[in-house]
């Protein structure tokens, strides 16, 4: 404890020390600023700076973006300072506040931005080659990746190491990093890399090279001549190449659009056309394209087509006088020169040279030879050659005679050539007999020598011959004129008018020379008819007539018909005109003018009215509703043939309507105008009350209203639906809902509280976008009733066989609380299975047969009712367990003989499985025919199934026999599965059949497994029950249908028989193929090839 002086001593020392150290607020003494931190992958740590001064001490926190820190791995706080681990560039950039605090209050510092550097690499992608003309400049883009930080940018040419110099030709902007080049020149060519570096973490990324490559448009420095005459025949050649880079592509073309002539050759580089033995049509103005991707230029020329001169040969008289003319064109105009057999013309005054023209007067055999005439310009020299014969003869008719022979007719002219080959030319004459003929008013000798005789007359006949003479002889010919009588038309074609349809005959009738055979032609507009080619046309007639019969006249008919009589002598012809009336032909610029909901105004141009005028037209629209084209209302009602407009009314509003207009006239109808575009009719109220409406049935609590849904012709408008309407009977209010569904055609009203079968009145509406239209009339609807509520009763189930339940009920009563029973459900399933898992069966009867099912299993079955509403409650399950299956073994060792016409079976006992039921019968039967007759020693097969109680067992295996020529005649048996015994041993079974059974036993089916008796079969058969067989077997597969009694085969295995024999008079079980016995049908049998 201390004294008292010494706690005075203490006291005054704290006072003393509080005085020199005051206590006091935190104030800051550093704090943080904004900061760009480089990301390390090791001893990767931030420090941010913070701190305070206080008295007592502070404390610190930290916010970053607003929010407090929570220190954590990443956090740590030292002294002040924020300790940031690991830090990440997303989660730890951010603006951060320091707080210092102590007992006297808090204060925040700064706010600041901290930021980390990163570098992120350049995508892989490669890059556009940029194109450039050399002296242009160019600008490439660096596109730097995601970065932070303070980053230089640098250009890296072809891959060297060094980065690219900058200088007045090059600059690297680092704020962009885009490398610019004032003034591309050739050693600018290659690849530029773009190099990004950031200062602070010193990771450098290297972009994908960016190519450059000088390029620039084609330059034509070899072209063809803009003019260039080309004469026929000769091969021009166009020369054209550009410089370029790329290479250009050079092509060729006619400016005119004319393809290139397909002779042209082309060679490797495109830079030469050729276009051999040149013609006019070649001639033009030809374009030599060439183009690479920076543009593209052409040059042009004129191919100029100069013809070639020609002179034809002259072979001339003596003293006659020669002219030639030679013409050439060309640019420039040429000239012209003359050559006589290699040598140049010499003048006389005989001979005139003007232009290319040359002219010799008065030629003698010294002129003879060969001429050139040669035009030529500063292009080339073109030639043409030519003979000149001067020929000195006496007249000669060795190569033209005078015709033989001339027939003419009476009052005719004829004309006799004289032409015989004379130099110089020959002076003629003519005699008739010996004298000379002088010009008359009939006769006339013309200046070539020719002799003209006019109007001649029988007088005129016989032989005339012309004189030829010239100074070196004198020579004759002889031709004959035979006169006849002239053709004439005596009964000529008369115009005439017809109907379609109608047939007629143009007559065409002569009288001519005896001598003489007629040719009959007929023309129709100009042509002539070809009888092999026409339905409709034929001629016919003897041998002075051609008459044209034209048969069921069309409208194509109608025109001139000319007949044109030939003889060797002369030529006749008459013309007449057919007019063919008939229906009128279709009307022409059909338009629709204006439209409402329900009419449309048509308007229209006459058609040919083929001779008929045009009495009415009636109008005709198609929609997409109605079976092809109908007729429809207009006005006026009927709109006569001079009206060419009509408004046609009663359309349906919102239909696509098609029109077409028909003209009709006296003859018929004509056939319709094209139709017109399709138009639309305006929109409108709907007009049409849903029919038929009813209803009833659905689930209990459902109110179920149905009706037949309105036409999408009549919705007349868009946005089309149904307004059902209904309410109790007996109340005011109704209820209603909208059903925007144009294709509604049921309405269901759920509420649990509607009573069973109560009655509703209803009404359905119809309304579309232009408003609501009309209510059907109201009807009373019932609403569902309810399952039934009880179940069926004494429900009894037996079994048939190992596959078939029979099942039995007694139905429910129909009460107003079960409703209307539409049929049962029966549920089927094996012990131990759930009853949900149920195979089920729908019946209307209240019996069901249940096939297909497993032998020796236990099954449960139960029964429900149904009507409309649902099923009702299942009746308690009843068991009942299926019988053995029947037997699987077939029987073995079958043998069989034929003796005459009977055939004997064996066969061994079939022994039941522990599991099958007992063995009581056997059948025989044919495999799949019915043996009409059985050839001698044709092989058969006979199956023998096994059977027991209520089935058939496996088919036995065969074995195949010939039969001898005893048993070559056959009948038909009965059924092998009617055979009926009695007192048989165990080992054979015996049949007999008289005549008088074979009328009811033939033609039974041979796979025939159940059979009733014909009436005079039963009377000759005595039946033991073991033999007897009542039901039909059923197919596993069946699911359900009605059972058939029992078997009631009761057979033991000991009385079994083991062999059966067909043959006549045999014991029963037997059956015979032979002559007059009765036919045997049986399923097993079927002959063997």
């Amino acid at each position: 404890m201390l004294l008292p002086w010494e706690l005075l001593i203490l006291l005054s020392l704290k006072v003393c020390l509080a005085e020199r150290n005051p206590r006091h607020g935190p104030v800051f003494s550093q704090e943080p600023s904004d900061s760009i931190f480089p990301l390390r992958f090791e001893d990767n740590k931030v420090f941010i700076n913070c701190k305070a001064k206080g008295n007592p001490a502070p404390y610190y926190k930290w916010k970053v973006d607003g929010r407090e820190i929570d220190m954590d791995l990443n956090y740590n706080l030292v002294e002040g300072n924020l300790l940031i681990n690991n830090p990440h560039a997303t989660h730890h950039g951010g603006v951060y506040q320091c707080i210092a605090t102590n007992t006297f209050g808090t204060i925040l510092s700064r706010e600041a931005k901290v930021q980390f550097a990163y570098l992120q690499n350049f995508s892989r992608k490669p890059r556009n080659t940029v194109s450039v003309r050399e002296g242009q400049a160019v600008v490439l883009l660096c596109g730097p990746p995601p970065h932070n930080g303070e980053i230089k940018y640098s250009w890296v040419f072809n891959g060297r190491p060094s980065f690219l110099l900058q200088d007045t030709r090059r600059f690297v902007s680092q704020r962009t990093g885009n490398l610019y080049i004032a003034k591309v020149e050739a050693s600018d060519v290659g690849n530029y890399t773009c190099v990004v570096r950031n200062m602070m973490t010193n990771a450098t990324v290297y972009s994908s090279p960016t190519p450059v490559e000088l390029q620039y448009e084609p330059k034509i420095e070899v072209q063809f001549p803009e003019r260039l005459h080309v004469t026929k025949g000769s091969s021009v050649k166009l020369e054209c190449f550009a410089l370029g880079n790329p290479v250009p592509a050079i092509t060729w073309r006619r400016t005119d659009g004319n393809p290139l002539p397909g002779k042209m050759k082309i060679n490797h580089s495109n830079g030469v056309l050729e276009i051999p033995y040149f013609r006019p049509e070649d001639a033009g103005a030809y374009e030599c394209v060439a183009e690479n991707s920076r543009g593209k230029n052409i040059a042009k020329g004129q191919l100029i087509f100069q013809s070639m001169i020609t002179l034809k040969d002259a072979h001339m008289a003596i003293e006659a006088n020669l002219q030639w003319e030679c013409r050439a064109s060309g640019k420039p105009k040429p000239v012209y020169r003359w050559l006589k057999n290699g040598e140049p013309l010499v003048l006389e005054d005989r001979i005139l040279l003007e232009g290319g023209r040359l002219a010799i007067s008065r030629i003698n055999l010294l002129d003879s030879g060969m001429y050139q005439c040669l035009a030529e310009n500063e292009h080339g020299a073109i030639y043409a050659s030519a003979e000149l014969k001067v020929v000195a003869s006496a007249p000669d008719f060795s190569k033209s005679l005078v015709k033989k022979s001339m027939l003419i007719q009476r009052g005719g002219e004829v004309i006799m050539e004289c032409r015989p080959h004379a130099s110089p030319r020959a002076s003629i004459s003519w005699r008739r007999g010996g004298e000379f003929l002088k010009d008359s008013r009939r006769r006339t000798i013309m200046e070539d020598g020719t002799l003209r005789i006019t109007n001649i007359s029988k007088s005129d006949g016989g032989r005339y011959t012309c004189v030829a003479r010239n100074p070196f002889g004198t020579s004759s010919s002889t031709g004959t004129l035979v006169v006849k009588e002239p053709t004439k038309i005596t009964v000529p074609p008369l115009s005439v008018d017809a109907t379609v349809g109608q047939s007629i005959v143009l007559p065409c009738e002569v009288s001519r020379d005896s001598s003489l055979d007629p040719t009959f032609k007929w023309f129709f507009n100009g042509k002539l008819i070809d009888f092999n080619k026409q339905d409709h046309i034929e001629m016919i007639g003897g041998e002075s007539a051609g008459d044209l019969m034209v048969r069921n006249i069309q409208l194509k008919h109608s025109g001139k018909y000319v007949c044109m009589v030939h003889t060797v002598v002369d030529s006749v012809s008459a013309a007449a005109d057919l007019i063919v009336r008939g229906p009128p032909g279709a009307p022409e610029g059909l338009m629709v003018g204006e439209i409402t909901d329900s009419s449309a105004q048509l308007s229209w141009g006459s058609g040919p009215d083929n001779h008929s005028p045009v009495t009415t037209y009636s109008i005709q629209a198609r929609t997409p509703f109605s079976i092809g084209w109908q007729a429809v209302r207009t006005v006026p009602d009927s709109v006569p043939g001079q009206m060419f407009h009509a408004t046609v009314i009663d359309l349906n509003p919102w239909v696509d309507y098609e029109f077409r207009v028909v003209a009709s006239n006296n003859v018929g109808v004509g056939e319709p105008s094209m139709q017109s575009k399709q138009i639309r009719t305006k929109a409108a109220v709907p007009e049409v009350a849903p029919g038929n409406v009813s209803g009833g049935g659905g689930s209990r609590g459902e109110l179920v209203i149905q009706w037949e849904p309105i036409p999408e012709e009549l919705q007349n408008g868009e946005e089309f639906g149904y307004i059902v309407a209904f309410r109790s009977l007996g109340t005011t209010t109704w209820k209603q809902t909208v059903l925007p569904s144009p294709d509604a055609s049921r309405y269901t009203f759920r509420n649990d509280s509607i009573p069973p079968l109560s009655q509703f009145e209803v009404k359905v509406g119809v309304y579309n976008n232009e408003g609501e239209g009309p209510s059907s009339h109201v009807v009373v609807v019932y609403s569902a009733e309810e399952e039934p509520s009880i179940a069926p009763s004494r429900v009894l189930a037996r079994t048939l066989s190992a596959s078939e339940i029979e099942v039995y009920w007694e139905p429910i009563p129909q009460t107003a609380s079960s409703g209307k029973i539409i049929g049962y459900e029966v549920l089927c399933w094996e012990e131990g299975v759930q009853e949900s898992d149920a195979e089920m069966v729908k019946v209307t009867d209240t019996v069901a047969l249940l096939s297909g099912l497993m032998g020796s299993t236990l099954y449960l079955i139960s029964v429900r009712a149904q009507n409309s509403a649902g099923a009702g409650p299942s009746s308690p399950a009843v068991n009942v367990t299926t019988k053995k299956p029947p037997p699987s073994q077939p029987p073995g060792n079958i043998e069989w003989n034929l003796t005459n016409s009977k055939i004997f079976l064996k066969w061994e006992h079939v022994k039941a499985m522990g599991n099958e039921s007992e063995v009581t019968g056997y059948k025989v039967s044919v495999v799949s025919e019915i043996a009409e007759s059985l050839k001698t020693r044709k092989q058969m097969q006979f199956l023998v199934p096994a059977s027991t109680e209520h089935h058939r067992g496996t088919p036995a295996s065969t074995e195949h026999h010939r039969g001898t020529p005893a048993s070559t005649e056959h009948h038909r048996g009965t059924p092998a599965s009617t055979e009926h015994h009695r007192g048989t041993p165990a080992s054979t079974v015996h049949h007999s059949e008289t005549p008088a059974s074979t009328e009811h036993h033939r033609g039974t089916p041979a796979s025939t497994e159940h059979h009733s008796e014909a009436p005079a079969s039963t009377e000759r058969h005595r039946v033991t029950p073991a033999s007897t067989e009542r039901h039909r077997a059923t197919p596993a597969s069946t699911e359900c249908h009605k059972a058939t009694p029992a078997s009631t085969e009761h057979h033991r295995a000991s009385q079994l028989p083991q062999s059966a024999t067909w043959g006549p008079r045999q014991p029963p079980l037997s059956a015979t193929w032979g002559p007059r016995q009765p036919p045997l049908s049986a399923t097993g049998v079927q002959p063997l090839h």
